[in-house]
């Protein structure tokens, strides 16, 4: 009696990830303390105009390079702007960029996945454009798109986006490839399904489980992309609030008011951090097979 072919599904229903997720977290407080980090940085970015009295870009000259006080909870940094309003501010820029970058990435990389791991001819043509793209360092082509376009949102969402879609391009490729030698997707071919309801069916739904955390970790990296193009100069425009934007400003006074660069910092450390915590619970719970081999 021939055993049962192994399934790519994924091991635990999409739907059910909720529950699992809650499960997980009762017992692991770092967990806990990840979502709730993360929660307060979306709160902070969603309702940053009632948080703060000030406007990030408002100048005053004669409050410039303060240490933090009632008046200011942060300090303010050389133009008078205050920092602590500023850094609200920034985690709206951070999150957006990083959300739009993560959906990007995601979408690109699933249709050319799919082409790529369907289609023969297609595999070995994309994927050396895909290996040509990823061997382009992502600081060099915002640079480049910078002196071509200019500092804009849009460059830098292409900055970061660009190198990005290739690694999940090779992720739904390799998940297409195994999928196609699984006896029902054979069983389905040999019946003459349509193929826009083959991939709709068979083969997308395999790809769910690793796109739900490949975009947990692509929010990070973008999230962390943005602030050193910004930090750097090669991001948003100067006038746009953004940790990498605040940090920038504030190398110069570094020594006179630590905070103009600790407190975008430790915002940007630990929402990062929380994502990535968040992310290896989100492979756990979609995949148990690996944290039993923990």
């Amino acid at each position: 009696m021939m055993p049962p072919a192994r399934s790519l599904a994924p091991a635990l229903p999409v739907h059910a990830v909720p529950a699992s997720l809650l499960r997980r977290a009762a017992g692991n407080w770092t967990v806990t303390l990840a979502a709730t980090v993360l929660g307060l940085m979306v709160a902070a970015a969603v309702f940053a105009p009632l948080l703060s009295s000030h406007s990030p870009l408002d100048i005053s000259p004669t409050t410039r390079i303060k240490p933090p006080s009632a008046a200011f909870w942060f300090g303010t940094d050389m133009l008078g702007r205050d920092i602590y309003t500023r850094v609200l501010y920034g985690a709206r820029t951070s999150l957006v960029v990083g959300v739009v970058a993560a959906v990007l990435s995601i979408a690109l990389g699933l249709v050319f996945g799919l082409l790529a791991g369907y289609f023969r001819l297609l595999d070995a043509i994309l994927m050396r454009i895909m290996d040509g793209i990823m061997s382009v360092p992502s600081i060099v082509l915002a640079v480049a798109l910078v002196a071509v376009a200019g500092s804009s949102l849009g460059t830098v969402l292409v900055a970061i986006v660009i190198p990005e879609f290739p690694r999940v391009v090779r992720l739904v490729r390799g998940v297409i490839l195994n999928a196609r030698t699984e006896p029902y997707v054979e069983a389905a071919i040999s019946m003459g399904t349509p193929l826009p309801r083959l991939l709709w069916l068979h083969m997308i739904p395999n790809t769910v489980a690793p796109l739900i955390v490949q975009g947990s970790f692509i929010l990070a990296s973008a999230i962390l992309t943005e602030a050193a193009l910004s930090f750097l100069g090669v991001g948003l425009p100067a006038e746009v609030p953004s940790w990498g934007n605040i940090m920038s400003d504030g190398r110069k006074f570094f020594q006179m008011l630590p905070g103009l660069i600790f407190f975008p910092g430790i915002f940007l450390a630990l929402t990062v951090l929380s994502i990535n915590l968040i992310g290896d619970v989100l492979r756990d719970a979609l995949d148990p097979r690996l944290a039993r081999r923990r």
